[in-house]
């Protein structure tokens, strides 16, 4: 199966530029292709994962990929998609992000790999943005833009209403700078992106026809998006309570990431396991007839959670997170050590004491587990409180050293689903 026909299949192509000269480019050719990722945060989040994937797609089909990081047009802000100005980082927080993103995509799609001739490499659009001067860019690039041209954009007529300052209206021609030379210095002749970036994708194929064009050349190169993704509900994929799940160990743990994907709706999860899985089509099929015949046993979202940890993180985080999903599952919370308490435990309310013998009854009321001393013997008597997975029923009893995870923790739960984590000084 020939790449493209690939992402149709899995529902990955939302416009291309010419469908059949991109298919013909790609079967004659090894194609050099890139994908843009501003560095907005210090960490790229689930959101990212599809153009990151569809990078590995192309190489896995023999073609030659570029993660761009935007350390230039990071300086300046993307207008697609949004509703107002965005503000403006220091340069120095663009460069820490820049940095960031760039070990981050690095270590996603394996640059360290030189067996490969069409390894992914990286490139920093402030190398070329970062001294062009205001006449370089006028002459070189803002006269093959016309001003209606421009405006026609979705990215920029969706603001004209709220107001866009000259700043962020440039920004598609300083994109197409990118697209313009990676194809001069790379060969690159196809960019992706999400479907958001359509607008400034032709804007680059514009300025690249139209240079060549002045030099009697002409050039072959395309562009291609990928669908926006959303859940079954219509929700922006990669958004839960409003916080994006992000690639990044440190802000999303590989538990949370795990966990995030184990969720998935059974509505969504083929479609996801298209999506950011490699998957064999046989393979899929498989788990399409266990989401119709066993739902409850979720084994799609087993294996997409899966594949996912493994794929963004390795093969250890995903079996320190099932080992923490299993001990929440069966309340063993003893077996846990304290990277994985601190990764289970990590949202729920906490409560600071120090290293030495504390009345149950007492830590109850002052970790505002139970609301009174009242409340919390009845607690107790009636069985509703738990210590590191184990029924305590004793209103005499004593949280000690045995009661103390790796000296650390103790884990408290009153009744089923509310737990406590109380950290040792």
């Amino acid at each position: 199966m020939n790449i493209l026909q690939d992402l149709e299949n899995r529902g990955l192509i939302n416009q291309v530029t010419d469908r059949d000269g991109l298919q013909k480019h790609l079967e004659n050719n090894q194609v050099t292709l890139y994908c843009g990722f501003d560095p907005t945060a210090d960490s790229l989040h689930i959101g990212h994962l599809v153009p990151l994937t569809m990078l590995r797609r192309f190489q896995r089909a023999g073609h030659k990929p570029i993660a761009l990081v935007g350390g230039g047009t990071g300086m300046i802000g993307d207008p697609s998609g949004r509703s107002s100005e965005r503000s403006l980082n220091t340069e120095e927080v663009v460069f820490g992000f820049t940095e960031s993103i760039q070990n981050q995509i690095a270590k996603i799609v394996d640059m360290d790999d030189k067996s490969n001739d069409n390894q992914v490499i990286s490139r920093n659009n402030h190398d070329w943005l970062g001294n062009m001067t205001i006449i370089d860019f006028l002459r070189g690039a803002g006269k093959h833009f016309g001003i209606n041209y421009m405006l026609s954009k979705d990215s920029v007529s969706a603001r004209l209403a709220q107001g866009i300052t000259f700043t962020e209206f440039s920004y598609m021609i300083l994109q197409s700078l990118d697209f313009l030379r990676l194809y001069e210095e790379e060969n690159c002749t196809l960019q992706i992106g999400g479907s958001d970036q359509w607008g400034n994708i032709t804007a680059g194929l514009e300025l690249i026809r139209r240079s060549r064009e002045n030099q009697g050349e002409t050039a072959e190169v395309y562009g291609l998006t990928v669908p926006l993704i959303t859940t079954a509900d219509g929700v922006k994929f990669g958004k839960t309570a409003g916080n994006a799940i992000w690639l990044d160990p440190e802000k999303t743990s590989p538990y949370e990431f795990y966990q995030f994907w184990i969720n998935v709706d059974d509505r969504d999860v083929i479609r996801f396991i298209k999506y950011f899985t490699f998957l064999t089509d046989k393979e899929i099929a498989e788990l399409e007839k266990e989401v119709e015949s066993q739902p409850e046993k979720r084994v799609a979202q087993r294996r997409l959670a899966e594949e996912m940890t493994k794929s963004i993180h390795d093969e250890a985080a995903l079996v320190q997170a099932q080992r923490i999903s299993e001990a929440l599952f069966s309340g063993d919370i003893k077996q846990l050590n304290v990277a994985e308490v601190e990764q289970a435990f990590k949202d729920v309310p906490n409560h600071d004491v120090l290293k030495e013998p504390v009345g149950l009854i007492d830590l109850l009321v002052n970790a505002s587990i139970s609301s009174s001393k009242r409340q919390a013997r009845e607690d107790v008597k009636n069985g509703a409180i738990y210590i590191n997975g184990d029924r305590v029923q004793e209103l005499d009893y004593t949280v000690d050293e045995p009661d103390r995870l790796g000296d650390a923790f103790t884990v408290i739960r009153r009744g089923k689903k509310k737990y406590f984590l109380i950290r040792f000084q």
